[in-house]
């Protein structure tokens, strides 16, 4: 006997991938990098993971048609920026598709980092080399070896699930 709350789809479409995958609530993280003319370029992430502890390896999924994308794959490097939890608007920002995100927000780039670090809004940092992508679908997954972590603020980490925001505070 299922239970009657038990809904079973007969063909994964889209709509119901993308409402499944919000009920997995993840960080919320910026990927930065700076494209053949030197701009910076950078994107809302949820879809970040380790993947290896030695060499440490972390991948992003980034968007085919995203010019953060094609910024990475140029320079062959990338920044994490993992957002804390006073951030949701940087957040909302970088995913809005605003050609002047980088005016909206403090930022720098030091000559050793992989793309911008956005100082005011992220906990962490990471800068990473390119070492693999794989394409599958609408998306790349990059693979990035960590090269470099800059911890900047000791803030709980900003959450995404169930189409919201949260701190780890409030969960």
């Amino acid at each position: 006997m299922s239970d009657p709350a038990t809904q079973v789809a007969d063909h994964a479409t889209p709509d119901g991938f993308r409402a499944m995958m919000s009920r997995f609530p993840t960080g919320v993280c910026v990927v930065t990098a700076v494209d053949a003319d030197g701009q910076p370029r950078g994107m809302t992430c949820s879809a970040v993971c380790s993947v290896s502890i030695d060499p440490p390896t972390l991948l992003v999924c980034l968007r085919a048609t995203s010019p953060t994308l094609d910024a990475v794959l140029d320079s062959g490097a990338f920044a994490v920026n993992l957002l804390h939890e006073g951030a949701q608007d940087v957040a909302e920002l970088f995913a809005s598709g605003d050609p002047d995100r980088f005016l909206q927000t403090p930022w720098e780039r030091a000559p050793e980092s992989a793309g911008p670090h956005l100082i005011r809004d992220a906990h962490t940092v990471a800068d990473c080399g390119v070492v693999l992508t794989q394409r599958m679908g609408d998306h790349v997954t990059v693979f990035g070896e960590t090269r470099r972590i800059t911890q900047r603020h000791r803030q709980e980490p900003l959450l995404y699930g169930l189409r919201q925001f949260r701190s780890w505070s409030r969960t």
